[in-house]
């Protein structure tokens, strides 16, 4: 056996988890289809640490980010970015909550909550923002945190391999043969007992390449701004919800804020429920060139809070999203978690949000693969 553990994938989530082997003494190989790890996913996103308040409609969604938030921050100080101000507001019409069901909402889940300040309210159109409130939420910076992961993975010896493809994975003996091709296009075949699937839009790649049944997922092509915002917001996070409304957050791994909106973000979608060889992978290449939806944006979020007409555009991050088909009805963001999927040792793994990595690993030991 060449390694106890391989993982497809080298962002956050295939990091963390690499790392996890590592400490318990296993041979760990990492091996990530990009020449840099949390080059794709990873780091195109809103950068939030979730404090439970974006899911009033799972409250277990909401409860589970509640118990990482704090985990996350203590693990991850160097990473995250607290000094700004973070608001949540309450649209109106069109809204799926109210302002006094917002403020139960957070009772419940023990989420500090309360009125925000006048010189925000100022800023908002009174006839379509209900109320305004104050919360505690923070930002990563994703360049900051990869950095710290690759260190910790150099710690542990965790062996790396960019650049590289995972083709396939089929059963040898009692061993998984796993078949890598290289950046110089050379094959490379190994033996282990564990291979953990974490490519995230690419799931289903993995699973039809090998034989294993792929898993029902919905795909987004999704695309974050990147702003710059008037001053008087600076120093702000703002989301106004919950319907089809839009977020302004702040990202720190380029001192600006992203801006998306939840009807003008997605592009186009497609369901994966038969897998295929080609994967969302190729179909997020294949979609140039991309025509920018900021101007739309833009314009719908300035109803809301007229000051928004001010920012200047920088850039999109493009991205495939890619969730579960159930959380389109509840809004829930729960993990994937299929242990010896199609083949006795493959594990394929999903993940929402940044914090879920904490049940994906309480997951993996209540599966019995704790090695």
């Amino acid at each position: 056996m060449d390694y106890d553990v391989i993982v497809v994938g080298g962002g956050f989530f295939g990091m963390y988890i690499s790392e996890y082997f590592a400490r318990k003494n296993r041979r760990v190989l990492l091996v990530e289809r990009e020449t840099e790890c949390m080059r794709r996913a990873s780091y195109h996103n809103q950068a939030r640490v979730h404090n439970g308040y974006h899911y009033p409609r799972s409250v277990l969604t909401a409860l589970r980010s509640r118990i990482s938030f704090p985990r996350f921050i203590e693990e991850y100080n160097d990473c995250v970015v607290s000094d700004f101000q973070k608001f949540y507001l309450i649209g109106s019409p069109l809204g799926k909550i109210s302002a006094y069901q917002f403020q139960k909402f957070c009772e419940r889940i023990g989420a500090p909550c309360e009125a925000a300040p006048n010189w925000l309210r100022r800023l908002t159109n009174p006839h379509f923002i209900e109320a305004c409130f104050s919360t505690v939420e923070y930002a990563f910076d994703a360049s900051a945190l990869r950095d710290t992961m690759l260190r910790r993975l150099s710690i542990a010896s965790v062996e790396m391999r960019l650049g590289a493809v995972v083709e396939n994975v089929r059963q040898e003996s009692n061993l998984l043969a796993v078949t890598i091709r290289k950046s110089d296009s050379s094959v490379e075949e190994l033996t282990t007992a564990h291979v953990f699937n974490c490519t995230y839009s690419n799931i289903n790649f993995l699973l039809s390449n090998s034989g294993a049944a792929p898993i029902p997922l919905k795909h987004e092509m999704t695309e974050m701004c990147v702003v710059e915002v008037p001053d008087e917001i600076r120093q702000s996070g703002i989301t106004v919800m919950c319907g089809p409304f839009f977020s302004v957050m702040p990202f720190p791994s380029l001192g600006l804020h992203t801006f998306s909106h939840v009807r003008y973000t997605p592009h186009y979608e497609w369901m994966d429920e038969r897998g295929g060889a080609d994967g969302a992978q190729n179909r997020l290449f294949d979609a140039q060139p991309r025509a920018s939806a900021w101007e739309a944006m833009r314009k719908d979020a300035a109803r809301y809070i007229p000051l928004l007409n001010e920012c200047r555009y920088s850039q999109s991050l493009w991205e495939v999203k890619t969730v579960l088909p159930r959380s389109e009805t509840d809004d829930s963001r729960p993990i994937l978690f299929r242990a010896n999927h199609g083949l006795p040792g493959l594990h394929s793994v999903l993940g929402g949000k940044i914090d879920n990595v904490y049940d994906v690993v309480a997951a993996i030991e209540a599966n019995g693969i704790g090695l």
